[in-house]
């Protein structure tokens, strides 16, 4: 029997352990996509103390932020409210956590878990009920006193190369522009254009926000969509100016509906009056945006994201008092693959296809992702139009597997972006680990079986441009 998390954890033979250790394990991190604080990096935050950098829960001015994995495990496992989200007893929270942890056989969360605790901590022995206590507060003492457990000092003892946060149109960017200015910071800060609120036409909040979002463009009002448009755009150039590479599109759905300009200003006018939409309308506008978005990120070389297939804030009473992001989520099932080829079409037909990745909710359209692809790749860059990675519920270690062997089956998984963190923790670095080691392992396997011929040169380089290369060169870092 094999001890638990060793230094072999997840590589099942010795095609896979020299990959890893040889060529995966020492590679710097490019987290392309993650939700952590730019603010929280430039003051070099220490926690309080484990909880407070594991689970976060309701903040003092009432939003909540924090780990929702973590969350919906110990709704499952029982746990009252007060110690999912709530900042009451830490130490009998931690205690119902490490009990939860217990029951999650199987679950990804186990693993990252009890890999944050050895990388950053140094504690080998599993975390339980019995030993909670004294794991809270070695883990205390060394957040409050080791100089390496300070925001900055996590990163860098992470070997992250570049962080691209998730950041609002309207942003001042203030606090990337302060970490461009500190010199003492040596790893690379990126914003990352999330536009979503100026899409979502159908959605609480949706007037407040144009009139944000004018005010940013230095206009005093948007009165069309070629307004809204035109704000978006100088917001890009904005970005662009602060080193941005990537936006990010979290849709419920991938629409794509034509309609005249004329329509589409009138379905803007409804909207900002309040009014309802047909889903015609709403498509259209939808669509008017991502095309004229689409092109804007061809010109200053920005990368497409486009998550979709999730709905969200299922739970109605739960969304009433903790607000979204908070674990109430759940998996599509959307039929928009069409839709995403033609918005792809249509950019591609006048040169102005950026480069593009593509995550879905739904593991079922792994396949279909993989024909997009397909049918858009350029010689721009090796692999420009991109399957993402295991994403969200999926980046289990079956949901790694299933996405890898899907973009293997499909296109080319040599020029395969890899893995990102998706995450609010700045522990959370240990998942481009736990992803290593399995791509190591799933290689390992094919060339053990005799499917992929032991060639050293040609094993290293796809495993090297999966952990790091491929992403650098992608996004031009």
């Amino acid at each position: 029997m094999r001890s638990f998390m060793d230094d072999d954890f997840i590589l099942g033979n010795d095609t896979a352990k020299h990959l890893f250790h040889d060529y995966a394990q020492g590679l710097p991190i490019i987290d392309y996509h993650c939700h952590i604080s730019p603010k929280e990096i430039y003051e070099d935050r220490r926690f309080d103390n484990l909880g407070d950098v594991w689970f976060g829960g309701k903040e003092a001015d009432g939003h909540y932020f924090g780990d929702h994995y973590k969350w919906r495990l110990m709704r499952s496992n029982g746990m009252p409210e007060e110690y999912v989200t709530g900042r009451g007893d830490e130490l009998k929270r931690f205690k119902g956590f490490a009990d939860t942890l217990t029951m999650a056989i199987g679950n990804p969360m186990y693993h990252w878990c009890n890999l944050e605790l050895k990388k950053y901590f140094g504690i080998t022995e599993p975390l339980n009920v019995d030993n909670a206590e004294a794991v809270w507060n070695k883990c205390n003492d060394m957040i409050k006193n080791d100089p390496n457990l300070t925001v900055r000092g996590l990163i860098r003892q992470s070997n992250v190369a570049y962080v691209g946060t998730t950041d609002d149109p309207v942003d001042t960017l203030e606090w990337h522009e302060k970490i461009a200015a500190d010199k003492s910071i040596d790893f690379m800060v990126r914003p990352s254009f999330r536009p979503d609120k100026a899409i979502n036409i159908t959605k609480p909040g949706f007037k407040d926000y144009i009139e944000s979002l004018a005010k940013a463009a230095g206009k005093e009002s948007l009165d069309s969509t070629q307004d809204v448009i035109d704000a978006l755009v100088n917001r890009i150039e904005f970005f662009a100016a602060h080193g941005c590479v990537a936006s990010d599109h979290g849709l419920d759905y991938v629409p794509f509906r034509k309609i005249s300009p004329e329509v589409c200003d009138k379905a803007f006018k409804k909207a900002m009056n309040g009014e309802t939409l047909s889903v015609e309308e709403a498509e259209g506008y939808q669509t008017a945006l991502l095309i004229a978005l689409g092109k804007a990120y061809h010109k200053h070389g920005i990368a497409m994201e486009l998550h979709y297939s999730c709905l969200r804030n299922m739970n109605e009473r739960m969304f009433a008092s903790a607000g979204p992001d908070t674990g109430f989520d759940m998996i599509a099932n959307n039929s928009c693959g069409g839709s995403i080829a033609q918005l792809l079409s249509e950019l591609d037909k006048t040169g102005e296809l950026p480069k593009t990745i593509i995550f879905s909710l739904n593991p079922a359209d792994n396949e279909q992702i993989g024909t997009i692809l397909g049918c858009f790749q350029s010689s721009e860059v090796p692999g420009k139009i991109q399957h993402g990675p295991a994403w969200w519920f999926n980046d289990t270690k079956s949901g790694m597997e299933n996405q890898m062997k899907s973009l293997a089956n499909l296109g080319l998984l040599g020029n395969f972006i890899g893995m990102l963190t998706d995450s609010r923790s700045f522990l959370s670095y240990t998942r481009h680990d736990y992803f290593r080691r399995i791509m190591c392992n799933l290689i390992g396997e094919w060339v053990e079986n005799g499917e992929y011929p032991n060639d050293d040169a040609a094993l290293k380089r796809i495993v090297e441009g999966i952990s790091y290369y491929n992403a650098k060169r992608y996004f031009g870092i």
